[in-house]
């Protein structure tokens, strides 16, 4: 398992509990604590974190948009908050590849949710990625991978 996805793990279960309590300084320190993790994970962890919290109004807007008779605030914890990262990655995240983002989204929700889950996610995440013109970038290179391994 990759440091990142270590991260995105974390990242995920970090988001998870501000969602039910709020305060993600105490939530991180309080994490921390409890889950010993590299300096490495750490960061790409946080850096996870403090993205998706500065952008989380704009996040649920573009998530709700894409979300089809669902609204953010009813959606699982769980899933609005894998949708959260990976929106954030794909629209904040230059050096994180779409594929790859979009990929660690669904193992995080088949990981932590079921099947179900990682099809909402991948459906989401993929209306995001198709739609959205500040991803056009990353619309051509995923285009390109996957004329290269198709």
């Amino acid at each position: 398992m990759g440091s990142r996805h270590q991260s995105r793990e974390r990242a995920l279960q970090i988001l998870f509990q501000y969602d039910i309590h709020g305060n993600p300084g105490v939530c991180l320190d309080e994490f921390w604590k409890q889950y010993k993790a590299s300096e490495d994970v750490k960061a790409f962890a946080e850096q996870l974190v403090n993205g998706v919290l500065e952008h989380k109004k704009d996040l649920d807007t573009l998530i709700g948009k894409y979300a089809t008779n669902w609204t953010v605030s009813r959606m699982q914890i769980v899933d609005r908050n894998i949708l959260r990262l990976g929106a954030y990655e794909l629209l904040w995240l230059d050096e994180v590849p779409a594929k790859v983002t979009v990929n660690e989204a669904i193992e995080l929700a088949r990981d932590f949710g079921d099947e179900e889950a990682a099809k909402f996610v991948n459906g989401i995440l993929d209306k995001v990625l198709m739609t959205e013109a500040k991803l056009e970038g990353k619309r051509q290179t995923a285009v390109r991978q996957d004329r290269r391994h198709g």
